[in-house]
């Protein structure tokens, strides 16, 4: 499983990392505003699982479901 955390270091971002590290997820970081742009990212933060972009409200569900 491939997983991408896009940033910005905002307050939101800084909760799904401390989720993401709360539950051991390897994941990588990206905060180059160029590839967001490319990819189409308006709002941050959003977390890339496989290729499925999930904003905030929908990657913390996810986290929140992984054992």
């Amino acid at each position: 499983m491939e997983i991408t955390l896009y940033t910005s270091n905002c307050p939101k971002c800084k909760i799904l990392k401390a989720k993401l590290d709360d539950k051991k997820i390897n994941y990588n970081v990206c905060d180059d505003t160029n590839v967001m742009t490319e990819k189409g990212i308006t709002s941050l933060p959003v977390l890339e699982i496989d290729g499925e972009m999930k904003t905030f409200r929908f990657a913390v569900d996810w986290v929140n479901e992984q054992e």
